[in-house]
C-alpha cells in the first residue's frame, strides 16, 4: 500500500499493489497496447461497456472483491466486461451461460472499497470474444480473442462516419452531458477513427442494453455504424421533442412571472396613485356597505366595530385575519331588520289553498283560522305549526302553500337522522371550518327575517355524544324565547319571533313532550277515495304529462280506470304511490307511443292490468258469524279493519290462549275482555259456566303485521260473547273503543282514519266510544255521509247494537 492510503484509513480501501511506472500513470492508456489472451472477467447490467468509454464503475465487494484482487496482481490491469441482460439479486453471481459471448476489456483505475462496494474507473480498450472458459465459478476466468473488422469501402465509411458526426453536433446544443462525453473521446481518439466513433456515438445513446449489447456484438464496421446511426437519429428525435416541451413549458413559466410581476407593479402604481385598494381596504368597504343596507340592532353593530376594527390591524396573510373576515362576512349578510310585508289577504290564501290541495277541509279551515287572527292584530308572528299525518298526504306541500298564500319567502330542511346540536345552533368560532346553525343558514338564503321556515321530518330527531337537536330546538320553537335566539357561532341575540316555524311529523309518540307542548298540532289523517280521484284528476295527472312532455289529446285515463286504480293499486293514506302508478302508467304509453303504432291512448279499467298488471289489494273482505267481529284500527299509513275471531278449542279445561303478533298493550286488552265477559255472562243471557271448562283460541289475522293499542277492546269483548252465546254478532257493523274490567267504553284516537276505513269496505255502520262523538261531529260532511254512528258509554250499549234478544 503506498503512504498516503497507509495515513488515511478513512478513506476507501484500496486494493491491489501500486501501479509501476508508466506512460500511463499520470492519464488514461492508449489502445494500442500488447492485450492479454487470458483474463477475468465480471458481469455488468442495465447496458454493456464499449471500447470508447472511460467510466466509474460500482460493484458488489463479497462477489468480486476477489476478482479485483487477482487484477491488481497482474501487469496489464485489465479486465473484461460482458453484458448479463437479466442480472439476479446483487448479492448473487450470474452462472457462465447468462454472460454475453461478446465483451469490452477495460483497464482498472484507482480501485477501492468502501462499506460493501467497490469502485473503480474503467477505461475501454477493445472488444473481445469469449474462446474458452478457464473457470466458470467465481472468479471468472476466459481465454478471449479481439476480433478486428475487416477493411470496408473508404468512402461509405467516411459518409457513415460525417452522418454521426453531424448527428452528435446536433445533439450537443440539446445536453451539455454530451459535451463533456466529447472531450473525453476526443482526449483518447482522433475523429477519424470510425470504429471508436461508432461506439462513442452508441455509448452516449439512451438506448435499451439487448439494443447496445447487438451494437458490441458486430464487428463489421459499415453494418455497426449502420445500427449507430439509427440510434442516434433516434436520440436526437427525442432530445430535439424533449427541447421542445421544456422551451414550452418555460415560455408558459415566463410568460405567467412577467404577468405577476406586471401585476404586483400595476398594484404598486395605483395604490400610490390613489387609484386602486389592497385586499383589507376592499373587504372593509364591502362589509361597510353591505352593512348600511341593514337596520342591525345596537349589540350587533357593536361587535360589528369591534371585528372591523380587529380586521383593519390584522395582516392578510394570518390565520387570524381569514377566521375574522369569515365572521364579518356572515354577520353582514344576515338580514338584520329587514322584512318582507305579508299579505294577510284571508280571500287570498284560501283560494291559494283550494287550487294548490283538493280535499283537507278541516285541515285548511285550520290554516285559515291561524291566518285570520294573524291579519286581525295586524302580523303572523309567534305561532309554531305541526302538520302530523301519514307519508304522502301533503305536509310540505301545504306549508308551500302557507308562504305562498302570505306572500313570504319559503325555506325547508330535514331533521330526520340529524344527531349534532350545532346543526341548528351553530360551532363555535375556535374550531376549524365552523359554521353558523341552519337557522342562520336559512336567513342569509331567503334575504329575509321573516321568512316561512319549514322543519320536516321533526319526529325523527336523533341524539348522540355531540348533543340533543330535539333540546336545542326547544329555545327555537318557543315564542317566549326565540326572540333572543343565540348562534354559538355569532355569539349574537337574533330575533327569530317574525319567523312562522312549520314543523312535519308522521307520529308524535317519539317527538319528546316539552317540544310538541310548544307547538300547534294540526292532523292530516288522509284521503277517501273521492279526494284522491279529484286529487289524481287536477294535481298529479296534469303535472307529470308535463313533465313528460305529453299533451292531453295524446293519453287520458278514464274516471273509472282512475278510481279501480286507487283502489286496487294505491290505497295506503297519501297519494305518493298513487303518483308513481300513474308514472309507471305514462312511461308504458310513451312506449307505444315511440314505436309509432298509435298516436292517442286512452286507460280504462281493462287497460289497467296490461300497464300496471294484477292489482296488489283485492277488496277487503268484511268477515262474520259466531265468534267474528269487525275492528277498526289505526296505523302511520292510515286506517284500517281489524278482524277478530274467536274459537272453542275444546271443553276440556279452562284456559284463554291469544295469537296475532299483539303487543302487551293489546294482550292485556284481550285478558281484560276474556276476564269480563267470563265475569258477567249471566247478564248478557249466556251460560255462566261457559268459560269454566272452555279452552278459547282468540286470533287477529294477518299475523305478520304487528299490532298494539287498547281500541279492540271492545271487539275482542264482543267476539268472545257471540261464542259464549253461540250467536253471530250484527253483520256489516264495525266498531273501536277500549273496554275496562268493569265494562266502560273509553275514548281512542284516530277516528278519521278509522271512519274511511269502514268506508272503504262498505260498512255503513260503527260503533265509536261516547266520548268520541265531538270527533266524529268535527270529520267533514262527506265523511260523514252514508254512516251509521252507535255510541257507547259502557259495553251494554255495544251489546244492544250487536245481539238482537
Amino acid at each position: 500500500m503506498s503512504d498516503q492510503e497507509s495515513t488515511n484509513d478513512n478513506q476507501a480501501e484500496y486494493i491491489g499493489k501500486e501501479e509501476p511506472e508508466s506512460p500511463m500513470q499520470s492519464g488514461l492508456v492508449l489502445p494500442q497496447l500488447t492485450l492479454p489472451t487470458r483474463i477475468y472477467v465480471v458481469p455488468v447490467s442495465h447496458r454493456p461497456f464499449f471500447p470508447a468509454q472511460v467510466q466509474a464503475l460500482v460493484m458488489s465487494a463479497d462477489l468480486w472483491q476477489e476478482t479485483l484482487k487477482r487484477v491488481s496482481k497482474t501487469d496489464h490491469l485489465m479486465l473484461g466486461l460482458c453484458y448479463v441482460p437479466d442480472l439476479k439479486a446483487p448479492d448473487e453471481a450470474p452462472e457462465s451461460e447468462e454472460l454475453a459471448e461478446i465483451g469490452c476489456l477495460v483497464r482498472v483505475h484507482k480501485a477501492g472499497k468502501e462499506d460493501d462496494k467497490l469502485q473503480f474507473i474503467a477505461q475501454g480498450l477493445q472488444r473481445f470474444r469469449i474462446v474458452r472458459w478457464l473457470k466458470r465459478t467465481s472468479p471468472f476466468m476466459v481465454e478471449v480473442e479481439y476480433p478486428v473488422p475487416k477493411p470496408e469501402h473508404e468512402k461509405e465509411v467516411k459518409a457513415y462516419a460525417m452522418a454521426l458526426i453531424n448527428t452528435i453536433k446536433e445533439l450537443l446544443p440539446l445536453n451539455p452531458l454530451y459535451s463533456e462525453e466529447l472531450k473525453q473521446y476526443l482526449s483518447r481518439f482522433s475523429p477519424d477513427e470510425p470504429s471508436a466513433l461508432a461506439d462513442f456515438a452508441a455509448a452516449i445513446t439512451s438506448a435499451k442494453g439487448e439494443k447496445l449489447q447487438d451494437v458490441l456484438a458486430t464487428i463489421p464496421l459499415m453494418r455497426r455504424m449502420e445500427k449507430v446511426l439509427t440510434l442516434v437519429k433516434h436520440e436526437l428525435d427525442v432530445a430535439k421533442l424533449q427541447s421542445q416541451i421544456q422551451a414550452e413549458v418555460n415560455e408558459k413559466i415566463s410568460h405567467r412571472q412577467r404577468e405577476f410581476f406586471l401585476r404586483e407593479q400595476l398594484k404598486i402604481i395605483q395604490k400610490e396613485l390613489g387609484l386602486a385598494k389592497d385586499d383589507r381596504t376592499s373587504d372593509l368597504e364591502e362589509f361597510e356597505k353591505r352593512m348600511e343596507a341593514l337596520h342591525p340592532p345596537e349589540h350587533v353593530v357593536s361587535r360589528y366595530q369591534e371585528e372591523l376594527k380587529k380586521l383593519s390591524v390584522l395582516e392578510t396573510g394570518s390565520p387570524e385575519y381569514g377566521v375574522t373576515r369569515n365572521y364579518l362576512d356572515w354577520v353582514t349578510q344576515i338580514p338584520w331588520g329587514v322584512y318582507s310585508e305579508d299579505k294577510l289577504d284571508i280571500t287570498h290564501a284560501r283560494g291559494v289553498l283550494e287550487a294548490d290541495h283538493d280535499g283537507l277541509g278541516d285541515v285548511k279551515d285550520r290554516i285559515i283560522e291561524f291566518l285570520a287572527e294573524g291579519a286581525y292584530k295586524g302580523e303572523v308572528s309567534g305561532s309554531i305549526i305541526l302538520l302530523v299525518g301519514p307519508p304522502g298526504v301533503g305536509k310540505t306541500s301545504i306549508g308551500r302553500s302557507i308562504a305562498r298564500a302570505l306572500d313570504r319567502k319559503f325555506y325547508r330542511f330535514s331533521l330526520g337522522g340529524m344527531r349534532d346540536e350545532a346543526e341548528i345552533k351553530g360551532h363555535r368560532r375556535t374550531y376549524i371550518g365552523a359554521l353558523p346553525g341552519k337557522l342562520v343558514q336559512a336567513l342569509k338564503d331567503v334575504g329575509t327575517s321573516n321568512p316561512v321556515i319549514m322543519l320536516d321530518e321533526i319526529d325523527k330527531v336523533g341524539t348522540s355524544y355531540q348533543g340533543d337537536p330535539a333540546s336545542a330546538l326547544l329555545e327555537t320553537l318557543d315564542p317566549e324565547q326565540n326572540s333572543e335566539f343565540m348562534d354559538h357561532y355569532l355569539d349574537l341575540r337574533m330575533d327569530l319571533s317574525k319567523v312562522l316555524f312549520v314543523c312535519t311529523a308522521n307520529q308524535l309518540d317519539t317527538i319528546p313532550g316539552p317540544l310538541l307542548d310548544r307547538m300547534d298540532v294540526i292532523r292530516l289523517s288522509g284521503y277517501i277515495t273521492e279526494e284522491k280521484v279529484a286529487i289524481a284528476k287536477n294535481h298529479l295527472w296534469p303535472k307529470l304529462l308535463h313533465r313528460a312532455t305529453l299533451k292531453k289529446k295524446q293519453l287520458s285515463i278514464s274516471d273509472a280506470a282512475m278510481r279501480q286504480l286507487i283502489e286496487g293499486y294505491a290505497r295506503e293514506a297519501g297519494v305518493r304511490n298513487l303518483e308513481k302508478q300513474l308514472h309507471k302508467i305514462i312511461r308504458k304509453a310513451i312506449v307505444h307511443l315511440s314505436e309509432g303504432t298509435t298516436d292517442k291512448i286512452r286507460i280504462g279499467k281493462q287497460q289497467l292490468i296490461e300497464y300496471l298488471g294484477q292489482p296488489l289489494f283485492r277488496r277487503e273482505k268484511n268477515l262474520g258469524g259466531v265468534g267474528i267481529v269487525t275492528g277498526l284500527a289505526w296505523t302511520t299509513m292510515g286506517g284500517a279493519t281489524l278482524p277478530v275471531e274467536a274459537q272453542l278449542v275444546h271443553s276440556a279445561n279452562r284456559g284463554f290462549k291469544v295469537t296475532g303478533k299483539l303487543g302487551e298493550v293489546m294482550r292485556e286488552s284481550a285478558e281484560i275482555a276474556h276476564s269480563y265477559i267470563a265475569a258477567n255472562l249471566k247478564k248478557y243471557k249466556g251460560d255462566q259456566s261457559f268459560f269454566d271448562h272452555a279452552f278459547i283460541h282468540l286470533h287477529v289475522p294477518e299475523g305478520a303485521t304487528p299490532k298494539d293499542g287498547p281500541s279492540a277492546g271492545v271487539t275482542m269483548a264482543t267476539a268472545l260473547l257471540s261464542l259464549a252465546k253461540n250467536q253471530a254478532p250484527k253483520a256489516n257493523v264495525a266498531m273501536t273503543g277500549e273496554l275496562t274490567l268493569t265494562g266502560q267504553v273509553f275514548p281512542v284516537g284516530g277516528i278519521r282514519e278509522k271512519v274511511i276505513a269502514a268506508k272503504r269496505i262498505g260498512i255503513k255502520e260503527v260503533v265509536l266510544p261516547e266520548a268520541n262523538k265531538r270527533d266524529f261531529d268535527e270529520l267533514p260532511e262527506h265523511i260523514q255521509e252514508g254512516i251509521t254512528v252507535n255510541y257507547a258509554k259502557k259495553f251494554q250499549d255495544v251489546y244492544k247494537v250487536m245481539f238482537a234478544d
